[in-house]
């Protein structure tokens, strides 16, 4: 059966989009080969060493700007992270100078926030309740 071994969000700057993940959200840098003008640039969770990674691909195709737009203008995250308490984390950012777009909210079994990765996406975070 096949695994998710990589997926990807577009940025407007790599080295940009790198300090923010790396930095910012506390992924650490995987892979960063250069490929021509750009990178093949991957962060990953200190917690899964071999686990899922991002790309940080280039926003330089012609269809990315207008979809990027799109979602953000429509409010809807690129894609989502889970956290332990998004609470905590939307904290935790806060104080970092990170903006969010949707402050922590509950709805049934999870919560969720929203933040500006500030390389032209929206990402959520998301924390599913515990079962008792």
């Amino acid at each position: 059966m096949p695994r998710i071994a990589l997926t990807s969000v577009f940025v407007d700057d790599q080295e940009k989009a790198l300090r923010f993940y790396t930095d910012v959200l506390g992924f650490e840098k995987r892979t960063d080969v250069p490929v021509g003008e750009y990178r093949w640039l991957t962060v990953g969770s200190p917690d899964q060493p071999g686990g899922t990674e991002l790309l940080l691909e280039p926003s330089a195709h012609p269809a990315v700007k207008p979809f990027t737009e799109a979602l953000v203008a429509d409010g809807i995250p690129a894609t989502q992270f889970a956290v332990d308490d998004v609470r905590a984390e939307h904290e935790r950012l806060v104080a970092l100078g990170v903006r969010f777009t949707q402050e922590p909210l509950t709805m049934g079994p999870v919560t969720t926030a929203v933040l500006d990765d500030t390389c032209g996406n929206l990402i959520q975070l998301a924390e599913m309740a515990s079962e008792a």
